[in-house]
């Protein structure tokens, strides 16, 4: 049995909606990052960089307990753990996943992350700050969209753990301040991404215990989640 340790992320539905489109049994452990489990010293011993998701697979290589952080490591670990298409074995397919899913752990989740935060999390408006990360971000959605205009999928003619990475930071594509409308081949993908039952079921993780109030974290929450070293 695989544990998850998550909370509602981007990052952290990467490995939940993966866990799913494999149907491989899991065990969810709840990190609530707004109260500051992520730094409790058990956590740091499985993630030592305080964050979701991670897991633990008691069944590793040679039937060994092994730990695992950073979801793109989970993800492959995963995906080659089931000999699953989503990271195929062939070359040249594999590279194409590798560079997409690269793409989007180096530059969609950090400057998507960025635009998302000053637009809604930071204290005081920073116009440059705010400018800089949408801009930013506008510039990805468009090498996204140029991408699927050649191909159904980020990695090519079928759906791989590239998509599975890029949905959930495309999600709230409104705080980064995007319009879905401008980009065509995006809102094709989207709309097929968001249909699919396992992507339902891994975003449905944990979705009792999740503010969706839309409120900005104050006080003790904003400091576990932005404030904390």
């Amino acid at each position: 049995m695989i544990q998850l340790f998550f909370w509602s992320t981007p990052n952290a539905y990467k490995v939940s909606i993966l866990l799913e489109e494999l149907a491989m049994p899991y065990e969810v452990v709840p990190v609530h990052i707004g109260k500051g489990e992520q730094f409790k010293p058990g956590f740091l011993e499985i993630s030592p960089n305080n964050k979701v998701p991670a897991i633990v697979d008691e069944d590793g290589p040679g039937q060994e307990p092994i730990r695992i952080f950073e979801s793109g490591a989970i993800m492959i670990y995963l995906a080659e753990k089931a000999g699953s298409d989503l990271f195929p074995a062939e070359p040249r397919r594999r590279s194409a996943v590798l560079q997409w899913l690269m793409f989007q752990m180096g530059g969609v989740g950090p400057m998507l992350g960025q635009a998302h935060h000053f637009r809604k999390y930071s204290p005081e408006p920073i116009p440059y700050a705010i400018d800089r990360y949408t801009r930013e971000a506008h510039r990805l959605y468009g090498v996204i969209d140029r991408r699927l205009s050649q191909c159904e999928y980020l990695a090519g003619d079928r759906y791989s753990l590239a998509d599975i990475a890029t949905y959930p930071w495309l999600r709230p594509y409104k705080w980064q301040g995007q319009d879905l409308n401008e980009w065509p081949n995006i809102s094709r993908w989207y709309s097929a991404v968001r249909a699919r039952a396992a992507v339902q079921r891994g975003l449905a993780v944990l979705a009792d215990k999740v503010d969706r109030s839309g409120k900005p974290p104050e006080g003790e929450r904003w400091n576990n989640l932005f404030g904390q070293s």
